[in-house]
């Protein structure tokens, strides 16, 4: 989650994941300011709209670097939630939020709920272990 783009412009295919459904896309052109991407077979404006929402997956080797305290966010998905030292749920998803990413945690009771992905609310993130801890938990309620 590192807002990085510039590393897109070498890339000369893309996965797309819309809805569970993923789909490699040949990349014809791409440019800077903003960053648009030309992908073989979306030849209009129609075509481009069904891809609106989709996330771009790119290999490991090829995605931006990290810096501090980032992380890809296919690495957040399933990790579990622990607070007070119980596991309360688990990251079923993560979503630009405008101002925020934000985590949506699915709870021990199936109920899902949105927390945004910030120092406010996650403590330490241990991806070796599969946990992120929750330090704020008034949110969920």
């Amino acid at each position: 989650m590192s807002g990085e783009e510039n590393h897109l412009l070498d890339l000369q295919k893309v996965v797309l994941r819309k809805g569970g459904v993923e789909k490699e896309y040949t990349i014809e052109e791409a440019f800077t300011s903003p960053l648009s991407i030309k992908l073989s077979g979306i030849d209009s404006p129609e075509d481009a709209k069904v891809l609106i929402g989709a996330e771009v997956l790119v290999p490991r080797d090829l995605a931006a670097p990290l810096k501090k305290d980032e992380f890809y966010i296919e690495d957040l998905r399933g990790l579990e939630v622990v607070a007070e030292g119980k596991t309360i749920g688990s990251i079923d998803a993560v979503f630009e939020g405008g101002g925020a990413f934000l985590a949506e945690i699915v709870l021990e009771n199936g109920e899902k709920k949105l927390v945004p992905f910030r120092n406010e609310f996650f403590g330490k993130i241990d991806l070796e272990a599969g946990t992120a801890e929750l330090v704020n938990t008034w949110i969920l309620e």
